[in-house]
């Protein structure tokens, strides 16, 4: 895959996902407008992490980081006609979806069996409050949703190794569009709109998985399911893949310890969730997108030996997601109170919810560019099909995590969890780039990415001294109903425009190559 090509990958995939970032706003601000922070919606938090941690602990962090680059290869091998090799990967997808699906059936029954206990060991606090039997009831309806989005996750990761990036990017959208529907649905009959959004959730993991399983359809890998066995090939994948779970493991154990600790302080569930969608926004077009891109690009390199094109690929990748993620880094710190309370503070949300939720924006802003930088150097290792490495780090992150989370908060209040996801993020970023200096050239960013990166944090703190400014300009009109949402989209494009007209001026980024990578998506 050429540079521009992978720009190209990563424009589909960020607008994608940009678009079900603002879809996600929607739905949150309309959640919180309905439910407020009380009981109703830190039971829906709950519940709805609940499936997402299991998910990202089975699909996107352990399988998928196993599957993708072993299917990439076995599409990259073969007798030069293509058609042996796409039928090997194709067998071995099917293998690999049928072992995931037999998995994921039986946790679910247990978990059905399991959820007081599950939300126990996810939210202690809530034992003796009216939150607790909301969220082992939202819990059960909620958790068939990980069988859905799973097997939804393997299909992209078919997709995605293929070049074909779109449908799999496309397929959140629909979570958040049919999640939209419900409440608005069960809000115009006057029905139950906290209940309605959690059925929703698995309907939603139906529909994703139907959207990608008819794209890889017609990619021409029509996976059907078979009884599963251990062939050769599927223990190879689980040997892989095991340490890649320890390690979604570790991470998910990391937000376990937050929220536990969070569930000690009123309203601080709601509020830390709340702050993690809105960070969520540029680390999930920016970061997450620039690493379903560069997965199987580094497998298909490093498979080809391709070596200098491994190292440009790493480069441009981090060149593009800091040029884009380190503004939105210092917009968080510097405004965060105007972006959450013209977004979030409507209906049952108070002022008071708003200042808590902008805090935590600020502190989890600080480690924004170390999330995206884990999901740059990661691909190396899994690329590699090295996930013991991953876990290791993981595990010395967890260490950091638990004893800021834990040991801070008497001091800290209920912002500890934030500053141990924040702290923890930037002590995986040393331990990825330490364990990485063995492979040599590969793993390391060449001249232009050195020339430019300076240039792009000076073009961001000139930035936000710009957004500072303007904040203190507009603050009368970003807290009047009406014109808050002209004040607040004006106060955005003024940081845009400022951000890059700098770094053109200064040579951060070239404003040439973002227009060729649009016009080749």
């Amino acid at each position: 895959m050429k540079p521009i090509r992978l720009m190209s990958g990563f424009l589909t995939v960020g607008g994608w996902t940009l678009l079900s970032r603002v879809l996600g706003f929607v739905r949150d601000a309309m959640i919180l407008a309905f439910l407020g922070t009380g009981p109703l919606y830190q039971a829906y938090v709950v519940a709805f992490r609940l499936p997402n941690m299991f998910r990202r602990f089975f699909a996107e962090g352990a399988f998928n980081m196993a599957f993708v680059p072993m299917f990439s290869k076995k599409l990259e091998a073969g007798d030069g006609s293509g058609d042996g090799s796409r039928e090997a990967a194709r067998d071995f997808a099917e293998e690999a979806l049928s072992a995931l699906a037999a998995v994921l059936i039986v946790l679910t029954l247990l978990a059905q069996l399991a959820m007081p206990w599950l939300i126990l060991a996810l939210a202690s606090g809530f034992k003796g409050q009216p939150q607790f039997a909301l969220s082992v009831d939202f819990g059960r309806i909620a958790f068939p949703y990980i069988l859905f989005i799973s097997l939804a996750a393997l299909l992209s990761g078919v997709l995605n190794a293929t070049g074909r990036f779109a449908a799999a990017a496309a397929a959140p959208v629909l979570l958040n569009v049919l999640l939209i529907a419900a409440m608005t649905g069960a809000y115009l009959v006057g029905g139950d709109v906290a209940r309605a959004l959690v059925w929703g959730i698995p309907v939603a993991g139906v529909a994703q998985m139907a959207l990608v399983w008819i794209a890889a359809r017609r990619a021409g890998f029509d996976l059907r399911p078979r009884l599963p066995r251990l062939t050769p090939e599927v223990r190879r994948l689980v040997r892989i893949a095991i340490p890649a779970a320890l390690a979604g493991g570790v991470v998910q154990i990391n937000l376990l310890v937050g929220q536990q600790v969070a569930s000690y302080f009123d309203k601080a569930v709601g509020w830390l969730f709340a702050a993690d969608r809105l960070y969520q926004l540029p680390l999930g077009v920016v970061g997450i997108a620039i690493g379903v891109v560069l997965l199987p690009d580094l497998s298909r390199r490093l498979a080809a030996e391709d070596h200098d094109g491994s190292r440009d690929a790493l480069s441009r990748a981090a060149e593009v997601s800091l040029a884009l993620t380190l503004p939105c880094a210092v917009a968080l710190v510097v405004m965060p109170l105007p972006l959450v309370s013209v977004l979030f503070e409507r209906g049952a949300t108070t002022p008071a919810d708003s200042a808590g939720i902008a805090q935590a924006v600020a502190i989890y802003g600080l480690g924004l560019p170390a999330f995206v930088l884990q999901k740059i150097y990661q691909p190396l290792f899994f690329a590699r099909e090295d996930t013991r490495s991953p876990f290791r780090y993981a595990l010395a992150a967890m260490g950091v995590n638990a004893a800021i989370a834990m040991g801070l908060a008497p001091v800290l209040g209920w912002t500890a969890p934030a500053w141990a996801t924040t702290l923890a993020g930037w002590a995986m970023v040393a331990l990825l780039i330490r364990g990485a200096r063995p492979m040599g050239d590969i793993a390391r960013f060449d001249a232009r990415f050195h020339a430019r990166i300076w240039r792009i944090l000076a073009a961001s703190l000139l930035m936000g001294a710009v957004c500072w400014l303007a904040t203190r300009a507009l603050d009368p009109f970003l807290y009047t109903p009406g014109l808050r949402y002209i004040a607040l989209a004006v106060l955005i494009l003024a940081g845009a425009m400022s951000y890059f007209a700098i770094a053109h001026v200064i040579g951060a980024l070239r404003l040439s190559e973002f227009k060729r990578a649009f016009k080749r998506s």
